[in-house]
């Protein structure tokens, strides 16, 4: 049997395992339950494990029947603080968490290209490096990782990564699609604290009231995007959190937002950190307050090597065939710190659609309470995942191609 079809005897173990996966969601570096469960999963098979020592990764190699390059598989396990809203009869058992972003289906695919790539183990010519990462949500833990030597966990540098990521909307169910070049957009963060002299509430004039200037700040931000960069210069800025106050007869001492920016180039970037700490601190003296601003970069952008996006492309079209196939035209303005290992290796970044509505375009999105992702998508996934690696490892290498 090929890979799609050995992936498909699979499918239903795979998507037990995700729905166990889903009931138990945590957020953020550390994920004793979602490491336990991926850990009895990975048992039976002969790997290399190794969890992490500073967060709740789990680093596996799986040694190729002959020597060759090292490759890279990466699916990220942690979830979001979200609470579940979406009507599945395995829905999250933890309040206040979901896996709104489809990291449960990232980490069993995973588990299910470890154990395609186990069972044709002597047929590797090199290594194949399973990266089991928390912490994608704004934690950097591909950054962690990378600092406690994934990269080098065969014993080498791996040649080349990969990683898939599933989408509740905009992609129709099993349709796969990336781009070459930029794919995913630089992230940074804006957390703006407004500080004035709180009061009573029907005495404005006896107080420094912070929220009126912090409204005004939320405002101007958006302007500031229209009038400070190029139209055809993709930036997003969105408030996500404000804050201020505990009773609406009471003027508070301060105010707080936070938001998050998305840009394409790093200039562009440190540029709209500089104009936006400036406006929002003349815009607190204005009002003869002060506000405490700090900009701080997240992600770098998501950056597919042009051969490797051609080359999984084209893995893809060989397995699924290509109307399954398609080239996005346009990046995505969210961010994703699989960047960081693509800042330092060659590969590429691919999407899933698991839309379980059928209609991607009315779908709720990803982080969304209510998103759902049909894990039948789950083999295809997999089978993609390891037929990269397969097809990576019997690529001639250079020194091979000199000789």
């Amino acid at each position: 049997m090929g890979l799609r079809e050995e992936a498909a005897e699979i499918q239903d173990e795979l998507a037990g395992l995700r729905r166990e996966l889903h009931q138990i969601p945590e957020e953020g570096l550390h994920l004793p339950c979602t490491q336990q469960r991926v850990l009895t999963a990975l048992e039976p098979l002969p790997l290399e494990v190794r969890t992490g020592a500073g967060l709740s990764s789990i680093t596996a190699v799986l040694r190729g029947g002959a020597p060759g390059p090292a490759v890279l598989l990466r699916g990220d396990m942690d979830a979001l603080p979200v609470s579940e809203s979406s009507g599945v009869d395995y829905r999250s058992r933890h309040d206040g968490m979901m896996h709104a972003c489809g990291h449960d289906l990232h980490t069993a695919g995973l588990v299910g290209a470890a154990r395609l790539l186990s069972a044709r183990r002597a047929d590797l010519a090199g290594d194949v490096v399973f990266m089991f990462q928390p912490g994608e949500e704004g934690y950097d833990g591909a950054g962690q990782m990378i600092d406690e030597g994934v990269l080098t966990a065969a014993g080498r540098p791996v040649e080349a990564a990969y990683g898939l990521h599933v989408l509740s909307s905009i992609l129709h169910r099993g349709v796969f699609a990336s781009r070459p070049g930029p794919l995913m957009a630089g992230s940074a963060g804006l957390f703006v604290t407004v500080v004035g002299a709180g009061g009573h509430g029907s005495r404005p004039h006896a107080t420094l009231d912070p929220v009126p200037a912090a409204c005004e700040m939320v405002t101007a931000l958006q302007t500031m995007i229209t009038r400070r960069f190029d139209a055809f210069e993709p930036v997003v800025l969105t408030v996500g959190t404000f804050h201020a106050g505990t009773r609406r007869n009471v003027i508070p001492d301060e105010a707080s937002f936070e938001a998050t920016v998305r840009a394409f180039d790093p200039g562009v970037h440190a540029e709209l950190g500089r104009h936006a700490v400036r406006l929002c601190e003349q815009i607190a003296a204005a009002h003869g307050l002060r506000a405490e601003v700090r900009y701080e970069p997240e992600y770098p952008v998501t950056v597919n090597d042009p051969d490797e996006h051609e080359f999984a492309a084209a893995t893809a079209r060989e397995l699924f065939g290509p109307e399954r196939v398609a080239e996005l035209r346009h990046p995505l303005t969210g961010s994703e710190d699989f960047s960081r290992v693509l800042e330092r290796v060659p590969g590429a970044f691919v999407f899933l659609g698991a839309c379980a509505t059928g209609d991607p375009e009315t779908a709720p999105g990803n982080h969304s309470p209510r998103a759902l992702f049909d894990d039948g998508v789950l083999a295809d996934g997999a089978a993609l995942l390891a037929g990269l690696a397969v097809r990576r490892l019997a690529r001639p290498t250079v020194a091979q191609l000199a000789g």
